[in-house]
């Protein structure tokens, strides 16, 4: 019954600081407004403002559903590393590059080039550890205590980046977000459920009509909660397993569109599309244009491209 509780107050408090945050931040927006504007594929305006936003929900909510003052503190630490190191990326990043996927990131930091992404790297990935430091108890020998701290951070650090993979589509990454978080409800840490479903309740109006886009900072942010509830509240062998399942999942998307896989899939298509606007229907040629021309594969989101 504490446990349900405490998932209940987080979810409100996230719901609460999420909207209000995203009000506050329409009304006074860091650097001004079109800062924090893009333009999606029907020429329309986003904003970028729920990403902060979300952030912050997250964290508040994290900081009432953990069972103890470790676990608050673990989750919250990676929660906001992801929310701020993703937010650098959104804002300072050098569209002319466009350097794209850990691999990118990785190989440019190897030859010396700091890219924003490869600076959000770093950051969550040492958040992430830190944060695993902090929540990981100690239970047997030193070597298996490090063990576990690697794994965690690990699946902290890929959840983070997994989720920014996500956020390509309106509303996915928070159904993501929220179908994971209904399971892990019944583990030691389940509470936390509670805050992500609080922030994706306040998020999805706007995210779902695109209006806004979690970007970065709210997906980083999503992705890396989630990813404490795998490694502070599930047993060793189910950790394994998750950890494998995130990095093959981040390794295939540097081969594999997401996007392609979801609209091939019926059931996963319906699941993607439930609550969106609908697609903006294809321009027919005109007399003078060839009929044989390939029609343009455009997104059917704002979301801009993961770094």
């Amino acid at each position: 019954m504490g446990t349900f509780f405490r998932a209940l107050g987080a979810g409100v408090v996230a719901a609460v600081v999420t909207g209000g945050a995203r009000s506050v931040l329409d009304t006074v927006s860091p650097g001004g407004p079109d800062r924090w504007t893009r333009t999606n594929h029907r020429g329309e305006p986003i904003s970028l403002l729920e990403g902060p936003a979300v952030a912050a929900g997250l964290v508040a909510g994290a900081l009432v559903a953990g069972p103890d003052a470790r676990t608050r503190t673990a989750t919250a630490l990676a929660t906001a590393g992801g929310g701020a190191f993703g937010l650098v990326d959104d804002l300072a990043e050098d569209t002319s590059t466009r350097t794209k996927g850990i691999k990118g990131h990785v190989g440019a930091l190897l030859k010396g080039q700091v890219t924003t992404g490869g600076l959000k790297v770093l950051g969550i990935g040492t958040t992430s550890l830190a944060a695993a430091f902090v929540g990981t108890r100690r239970t047997g020998s030193t070597f298996g205590y490090l063990t576990d701290v690697a794994v965690n951070g690990s699946i902290v650090a890929l959840s983070a980046n997994l989720f920014n993979l996500l956020d390509l589509r309106p509303g996915r990454a928070l159904k993501s977000g929220a179908a994971l978080a209904l399971p892990l409800a019944v583990t030691p840490v389940g509470a936390t459920s509670g805050a992500v479903l609080g922030a994706a309740v306040a998020a999805a109006p706007g995210d779902l009509s695109e209006r806004d886009m979690l970007g970065d900072g709210g997906a980083n942010a999503l992705g890396a909660l989630v990813g404490t509830q795998v490694a502070f509240g599930t047993p060793r062998a189910v950790r394994l397993l998750a950890l494998a399942a995130v990095l093959g999942l981040n390794v295939a998307s540097e081969k594999v569109s997401f996007s392609k896989v979801i609209d091939g899939n019926p059931l996963l298509r319906r699941f993607d599309q439930w609550g969106r606007r609908p697609a903006a229907p294809a321009a027919r040629p005109t007399p003078s244009a060839p009929s044989a021309a390939s029609p343009v594969d455009e997104p059917s989101s704002g979301q801009d491209a993961p770094a």
